[in-house]
């Protein structure tokens, strides 16, 4: 199990110790000629799977803030074109949709921001400092500002709100910065996760929560916000009635991705330091373990519950698991592949490949890679917007891409 361990995080992370000069790269020369196609190698097995899509710039928001289903022909049958690179002083670890409007990139500690864009012109709407004072955010015995580092982002199911881990806090008061190789004793502080106000774009409530947090994701119902720690090993849950963390769960080495069943009923989360995804029923806080493959680091659910897909970053694959029959199907589509997205309908994913310098979108039905597309050095996010049917991609180095997928 050690050695599992040891090789996953090294295949996993190659940039350890060198986290800065990594952020100082810059983008690729290639991204201009971002549109190119190669040809779809097989996957290693077959199956079916979800249908139907949406026209760009055409769908509007619901008032719950839920994306309506989109018009136009299913996404397994468009292709990725690259519309625009955006700039600035920023280093995304993620990016996330809001799906009313808004898209964020999480900038680490590299700028120690939040940037906040127009999905639909693309534009800067304003950058969010991660300092606070978080004896005004529901700490009051923790005085001075401190700073975060934003890693991953989720909003709330009326977009209200939009939800931000810290890495690590800098400042007064906490310790040294949590490492990507730990374990529940190696004695690093617990971090927080930020609540911004999205009518203001303030950081209005802060939630303490284990150490080194990386995904966080909201419940349907939004009652509850979930958050993988890294280093302690565990998934924090945050009621937002209560304003504060009412259960840590065990998970196992490493937690990351995190994916809600559609049915409102469970978690899963990803262990990235083994071949498994822990279910956590969101009733009873019960779990049990379902193999996958070996380092799941992202993942994410088919629209009608019955698949979730995941990126097996220590092996380079990427897998769908079949809930009912537990059959895993696997297809190759890059070194190192991380993040994943979905469309609205299911028809396809889009993953980055770390190591690859590439974007691969899949079709679920067969799990056959459609396009693959050279993006910039270290594609490390990415997010799918229903309402203009765009993918959005984080490049560590120092960019965001823009693809339509129309």
């Amino acid at each position: 199990m050690v050695a599992l361990l040891l090789t996953g995080i090294a295949i996993a992370y190659p940039q350890l110790g060198a986290r800065a000069a990594t952020a100082a790269q810059t983008l690729s020369t290639t991204v201009a000629a971002a549109t190119a196609d190669t040809t779809a190698p097989p996957a290693t097995a077959t199956a079916s799977d979800g249908s139907d899509s949406m026209a760009a710039g055409e769908a509007t928001t619901a008032a719950d803030g839920v994306t309506p289903p989109p018009a136009g022909p299913p996404s397994a049958k468009t292709r990725l074109r690259l519309v625009k690179s955006i700039g600035g002083d920023i280093s995304p670890k993620s990016v996330v949709s809001s799906g009313s409007g808004f898209i964020t990139a999480q900038n680490m500690m590299y700028r120690h921001s939040v940037t906040v864009y127009d999905a639909r012109t693309m534009r800067l709407i304003t950058t969010i400092d991660d300092r606070v004072d978080l004896s005004k955010l529901g700490y009051p015995k923790l005085h001075g500002m401190v700073r975060g580092a934003p890693v991953e982002g989720a909003f709330s199911p009326d977009a209200a709100y939009e939800y931000v881990t810290n890495y690590s806090m800098y400042g007064a008061g906490f310790g040294p910065e949590g490492t990507d190789t730990c374990t529940p004793a190696s004695g690093y502080d617990r971090s927080f996760t930020y609540r911004i106000n999205t009518a203001t774009w303030k950081i209005d409530r802060a939630y303490q929560v284990g150490v080194v947090p990386k995904v966080v994701k909201t419940t349907a119902d939004g009652k509850y916000v979930l958050v993988s720690n890294w280093c302690s090993w565990d998934l924090s849950v945050i009621s937002t009635a209560k304003g504060r963390v009412v259960r840590s769960i065990p998970i196992g080495a490493y937690p990351r991705g995190i994916a809600l069943s559609p049915k409102g009923n469970a978690a899963y989360v990803a262990v990235m330091g083994g071949t498994n995804l822990v279910r956590v029923d969101l009733k009873t806080w019960k779990t049990r373990s379902v193999e996958i493959g070996s380092g799941p680091r992202a993942i994410a659910f088919s629209p009608d519950d019955r698949y979730i897909y995941a990126t097996l970053n220590a092996e380079g694959n990427v897998a769908r698991l079949d809930l009912r029959t537990r059959k895993v199907v696997k297809v190759a589509t890059g070194q190192a592949p991380r993040s994943l997205t979905i469309s609205t309908d299911g028809t396809a994913i889009y993953v980055v490949n770390y190591e690859s310098a590439s974007i691969a979108k899949i079709r679920t039905r067969d799990m056959r890679v459609l396009q693959t597309i050279d993006a910039c050095v270290h594609p490390i996010g990415i997010t799918y917007d229903a309402p203009t049917r765009r993918v959005w991609v984080a490049c560590y180095g120092g960019a965001l891409l823009v693809y339509r997928d129309h």
